[in-house]
C-alpha cells in the first residue's frame, strides 16, 4: 500500500514523500526523530508481500547490504517486517545516478570516468572482502551525490560466494551482464569486474557494445561476438584505459582482473601513464583481432530459456548509437581498431522463438503509446503548475527550470522562448566541478572566481549571477562565485583549553595573531587556567582575548594604610578589617620613627579577600655608629728561631690571626694572612697597618699559628686606638 506523509514507521520513521517506485518496491524519504536525520526508506509493494519468492529476495538485499560500511556503498541502517509491511532504511542520497550523468553528458571524460570507475571498484572490493558478489553492476545502481561521491547500491541479487552463486532467470541487466552469468554457470568477483568493464564502456562511448532486438541476442552477443573497441567510438580514449576495459571484459574469467583491488591498481597507473604499455590482456588481443567464440547448442537452449520470457525494463533508449558512419569505416583511422568491424551475429530464428518482425512492431508501437502518455502527463501536469516547479527523485531535489534541448519553452507567464534562449539553472552551493557540468549541460560556460567565505566549504559556489531562473542566452557565460574556504585560523582545532595560557599565547603569536589576556572569577576552571577565548576564527594579525579564571569568587575588603602607624595600631587596623598580619621585618631608617611601619605587602588594586595577610616593615630607628679602633704592627718573626739547626731542609705551614675575647671572656679569631707553606729558615714578615677592632675594645694581639698542629708559634701584643 502507499504510504501517506505524517505515516510513523516504528513511532520512529516519520515518512515526508514519496521520492521513487521501482518494480518490487517503492522509496520515500523520511526522518528519522531517533537520531534526527533523513533517511530513504524502500517499501516492498503490496502485491508482492505475500509471496514468499519475494519477501526473500527483497530481505536478500538488506542482508547483503547491511553487512557493508563503506564510503562508496550506499549504508543499509535497518530492515523491518512490520504486519504485512516488509522495508528497508537506509542512507538518503542526494545526487544522479551514473546513468542519468551519462544520459545528460552524451559521454564522460577519461579522467572522469576513471575517478568514477575507481570509486565503483573500491565498494565492489569491499563487498568481495566480505564474500558478497553484486551480480548487476551497471550505471542505474551507481549514485553520485551532490558532493561528487559515487556509491555503489542496490545489493538486490547479491549472495555470499559460499552458496554457489548460479545465475538465475532474469538475473542482472543483459546490456550488462558477463558470460558466465549470461550462460546460466559461475559466477565469482570477476563476473563484477566484467559488468564494471561494461559500465566504463558506456561511460566513455555513451553507448553500450552490445545491442539486439532482444534479450537472448544481448546476451548470446556477450558470449560469442567480439567487443568493437571503445576507440572506435571515442578516438580520445587513452591506449591503457582502453586495454583495461578489454581485460575487464575478457570472455573467459580467467582472462580478466583477479580482483578489484587490481583493476583499481590499473585504473590509478592510467591517469599517470595514459599511454603505458602496462596492462596485460591477451584476451583483450583477441578482441582487437576480431575473435569471436562458439557456441554451443545446448548453451544456446539455456540461454533462450532464461532471457526470452524476461520482461525486463527497456534500457536501449539510453543508448547513443553513432549517426552517419558506421564502425567499420573508421577503423583505418587508428592503429588501435581491428581492420574490418567484428561479426555482429543475429540468433537464428528457432521453432518456439518469438518472431522477431512482430517483437519489432510491438516494440513501435509500445513507444508510440509511452509517448502519447507522458505528452498527455505532461499537459495535465504542466496545467496543475507542478511540473515546471520542482521535482524530487529517489536521491534528492534536482533543478527542473525548462530544459535547454528544446525549441521553445514556456516561462511561468506564459512567455515563449526563443531557440537561442535557456532559463539559468540553480548552481548556489554546488561543488564547482558539478555546477560546471550543470552550466554545461544547459548550454553555458562557467567564469569563476574565487573569494575566502566563512559560511560557504571550499569549493563550493557561493553566488551566482545571473540569478537562478533568468531567462539567458544560449552558450554565454555564467559568472560564479567559488570559495576558498575561510582564511581566518579556526582556532578550535588547537585543543587551547589544554594547554597553560603562557603556551596558548606563544602558539597564538606565532599564528601572527594578537592577544589580550582578562581575568575573571570561576567556580568550575582552576586558578590561572584559560575559561574560554574569542573569537573562534581570527585572521591574521587579529585580536585575541583570552579569559583566565582568577578562581572562585571570594569577598574583598579594602587593604588598611598602615604606613607611619606604630606597630600596635597597624595589628588593630587589621583585626578590625578581619586580616592578619603576614611577614613582619625591621629595618633603620632616618626617616620612620621607630616602632612605626615603613612600608606594607599585600592585596593588589587596593583590595584583599577576607582572611589575607598584609606583611609589613617595622622601622628600628636611625642606624647606630659604633666608635672604630685600630692599631698596626711592623716586625720580622724568624722561623729558624723555633726549628733550630735543621730549620733550612724543613718545611711549616702557617698563617696569621688577629685574636680578642668578647665582654664575656668569649675568644674570636679575624684572619690577618691566609695559610702558606714556607722553608723553616725563612724570615716571616709580620707588617700591618689600620687593624681594625673587631668588637670595639682596646686590647689584642697578632698570632702565628702552625695550621697542622694549631700551635701559636708566636704573638704580638696589641693596642687600639679610637678613630673618628
Amino acid at each position: 500500500m502507499m504510504l501517506r506523509p505524517g505515516v510513523y514507521l516504528q513511532n520512529r520513521y516519520e515518512v515526508l514523500e514519496q521520492v521513487g517506485s521501482g518494480g518490487m518496491s517503492e522509496v520515500y524519504k523520511a526522518k528519522c526523530h531517533k537520531l534526527n536525520r533523513l533517511v530513504a526508506v524502500k517499501v516492498l509493494k503490496e502485491e508482492f508481500s505475500s509471496d514468499a519468492g519475494f519477501v526473500s529476495k527483497f530481505k536478500m538485499e538488506a542482508q547483503a547490504a547491511a553487512r557493508l560500511s563503506h564510503p562508496n556503498i550506499v549504508n543499509v541502517y535497518d530492515v523491518i517486517d512490520e504486519g504485512k509491511l516488509h522495508y528497508i532504511v537506509m542512507e538518503l542520497i542526494e545526487g544522479v545516478t551514473l546513468k542519468g550523468y551519462i544520459a545528460r553528458k552524451g559521454k564522460l571524460e577519461a579522467k572522469e570516468s576513471i575517478g568514477i570507475g575507481i570509486q565503483v571498484a573500491q565498494g565492489i572490493a569491499a563487498a568481495h572482502e566480505q564474500g558478497i558478489i553484486h551480480r548487476d553492476i551497471k550505471p542505474q545502481n551507481v549514485i553520485i551525490s551532490m558532493d561528487g561521491k559515487v556509491k555503489v547500491t542496490d545489493f538486490g541479487i547479491a549472495r555470499g560466494v559460499s552458496t554457489q552463486t548460479l545465475t538465475s532467470a532474469a538475473m542482472g541487466s543483459v546490456h550488462y551482464i558477463s558470460p558466465e552469468q549470461a550462460r546460466g554457470g559461475y559466477s565469482d568477483n570477476r563476473s563484477d569486474i566484467y559488468s564494471l568493464g561494461i559500465t566504463l564502456y558506456e561511460m566513455l562511448t555513451g553507448r553500450v557494445p552490445y545491442e539486439g532486438d532482444n534479450t537472448v541476442a544481448i546476451a548470446l552477443a556477450h558470449l560469442e561476438e567480439a567487443m568493437v573497441p571503445p576507440s572506435v567510438y571515442n578516438p580520445e580514449i587513452p591506449a591503457s584505459l582502453e586495454r583495461i576495459i578489454l581485460k575487464c571484459t575478457a570472455k573467459k574469467p580467467e582472462n580478466r582482473y583477479g580482483s578489484a583491488n587490481e583493476l583499481i591498481a590499473d585504473l590509478r597507473k592510467a591517469l599517470v601513464q595514459p599511454e603505458g604499455d602496462f596492462v596485460q590482456d591477451p584476451e583483450g588481443q583477441m578482441a582487437l583481432n576480431g575473435h569471436t567464440v562458439k557456441i554451443s547448442g545446448k548453451d544456446l537452449a539455456r540461454i533462450k530459456e532464461q532471457y526470452t520470457p524476461v520482461r525486463e525494463e527497456p534500457v536501449r533508449e539510453y543508448v547513443r548509437k553513432p549517426t552517419g558512419e558506421t564502425a567499420a569505416t573508421r577503423y583505418p583511422q587508428n592503429n588501435r581498431r581491428p581492420a574490418k568491424e567484428p561479426d555482429r551475429r543475429q540468433v537464428r530464428e528457432q521453432p518456439d522463438e518469438i518472431n522477431s518482425h512482430i517483437e519489432k512492431i510491438l516494440a513501435a508501437a509500445g513507444v508510440v503509446v509511452a509517448i502519447i502518455i507522458v505528452a498527455v502527463l505532461i499537459v495535465v501536469f504542466s496545467k496543475l503548475g507542478g511540473i515546471f516547479q520542482s521535482g524530487s527523485g529517489l536521491f534528492g531535489r534536482e533543478s527542473t527550470a525548462p530544459s535547454a534541448d528544446a525549441i521553445v519553452q514556456t516561462g511561468e507567464d506564459g512567455a515563449i522562448l526563443k531557440d537561442t534562449e535557456v532559463y539559468m539553472p540553480d548552481v548556489l552551493e554546488l561543488p564547482e566541478d558539478l555546477a560546471e557540468a550543470k552550466l554545461k549541460e544547459n548550454f553555458l560556460g562557467m567564469k569563476p572566481t574565487y573569494q575566502a567565505s566563512d559560511v560557504v566549504e571550499k569549493g563550493y559556489v557561493i553566488s551566482q549571477d545571473p540569478e537562478y531562473g533568468t531567462v539567458v542566452a544560449k552558450y554565454s557565460n555564467v559568472n560564479v562565485v567559488v570559495s576558498l574556504g575561510s582564511d581566518k585560523v579556526d582556532l578550535t582545532t588547537l585543543d587551547l583549553e589544554t594547554m597553560s595560557v603562557s603556551s596558548v599565547r606563544r602558539l597564538l603569536e606565532d599564528k601572527g595573531l594578537t592577544v589580550q589576556v582578562t581575568e575573571e572569577e570561576s567556580e568550575t576552571v582552576e586558578k590561572g587556567m584559560l575559561i574560554r577565548y574569542e573569537p573562534q576564527k581570527a585572521s591574521e594579525g587579529g585580536t585575541v582575548t583570552l579569559y583566565v579564571s582568577t578562581g572562585p569568587h571570594v569577598d574583598q575588603v579594602p587593604v588598611p594604610d598602615l604606613v607611619g602607624k606604630t606597630e600596635p595600631d597597624a595589628l588593630a587596623l587589621l583585626g578590625e578589617s578581619g586580616l592578619l598580619p603576614g611577614n613582619t621585618s625591621t629595618e633603620t631608617s632616618d626617616t620612620v620613627p621607630k616602632g612605626c611601619i615603613i612600608r606594607q605587602e599585600g592585596g593588589e588594586n587596593g583590595q584583599i579577600q577576607v582572611g589575607g595577610q598584609i606583611s609589613y616593615v617595622v622601622s628600628s630607628g636611625p642606624e647606630e655608629r659604633q666608635q672604630r679602633y685600630v692599631a698596626s704592627i711592623s716586625d720580622v718573626y724568624d722561623l729558624s728561631n723555633l726549628i733550630g739547626p735543621g730549620a733550612i731542609g724543613a718545611n711549616v705551614t702557617v698563617l696569621v690571626r688577629l685574636h680578642q675575647q668578647d665582654a664575656d671572656g668569649t675568644s674570636i679569631y679575624r684572619t690577618l694572612s691566609e695559610a702558606r707553606t714556607i722553608n723553616g729558615s725563612s724570615l716571616l714578615p709580620i707588617n700591618y697597618t689600620s687593624i681594625e677592632s673587631m668588637n670595639g675594645s682596646d686590647k689584642g694581639e697578632v698570632e702565628v699559628v702552625d695550621v697542622e698542629s694549631g700551635a701559636v708559634l708566636k704573638s704580638y701584643p696589641l693596642t687600639f686606638f679610637p678613630m673618628d
